[in-house]
């Protein structure tokens, strides 16, 4: 059931994620592939690390590496204001991904 949840909280993100990172004048296979690298970091491998913090700890700690690992991704590939692109990316995301998760109780 997790890799469910994981699968649809992954395909919101990239809905939600691309579409920016294209404003930011990216090819598609560079702004999708900012959420595939960080997305399996930020599900599983934060929360296995994370030893009783509270939840909102944790999703600033997953958030802040998110956007500085997409930053640096963008980055490399020649985008201007990067930090910036990927702040308005995973806060739009995050907050997306919050607001479902608090409605439905599910994701």
């Amino acid at each position: 059931m997790i890799l469910l949840h994981w699968a649809v909280a992954f395909a919101v993100t990239q809905l939600v994620e691309v579409p920016i990172y294209r404003r930011a004048r990216c090819r598609f296979d560079v702004a999708f592939g900012a959420s595939t690298i960080t997305h399996p970091v930020v599900w599983f491998v934060v929360p296995a690390l994370w030893r009783g913090g509270s939840y909102v700890g944790m999703v600033l700690v997953a958030e802040v590496f998110a956007v500085v690992t997409e930053a640096l991704w963008l980055r490399r590939f020649g985008v201007r204001r990067a930090i910036v692109w990927s702040l308005v990316a995973n806060a739009a995301s995050v907050a997306i991904g919050l607001s479902v998760r608090a409605l439905s109780g599910w994701v």
